[in-house]
């Protein structure tokens, strides 16, 4: 069976890119444009998260480092890698901020993509 994984990223162009990548590599891939996928976490029940910091719906106290954060201070959730992905220069900061296993910075190889989800998924 695939692992799957949960992508949340607002940009339709990078969000389809690293699905195809990722479903190119063997993965089962649910993609979102923002949080609100994050509702049906429990049923999805994913592999691991690939997560935009900065999603237009921020504002909403959506963004990736506040996600991660809940997402690995619940005990129900906290074994599930978390990546942040950004092209902010403290990504690594961020990343830390919001307790996620990992963080890869934009603009990002897609091969750079796949060997960070194979580490943290396919143990």
């Amino acid at each position: 069976m695939a692992k799957k994984i949960l992508v949340i990223e607002d940009d339709r162009d990078i969000r389809e890119s690293i699905q195809y990548a990722l479903e190119e590599g063997g993965y089962d891939v649910v993609a979102s444009e923002d949080s609100k996928v994050l509702k049906q976490f429990e049923q999805i029940a994913p592999d691991m998260v690939l997560l935009d910091n900065w999603l237009t719906e921020w504002k909403s106290d959506a963004n990736g480092q506040q996600i991660s954060w809940n997402l690995k201070t619940n005990p129900a959730t906290k074994h599930i890698p978390v990546v942040i992905i950004s092209a902010v220069s403290n990504i690594k900061e961020i990343a830390e901020a919001g307790l996620a296993d990992g963080f890869l910075r934009k603009p990002f190889d897609l091969d750079e993509l796949l060997a960070l989800v194979k580490k943290h998924v396919d143990k």
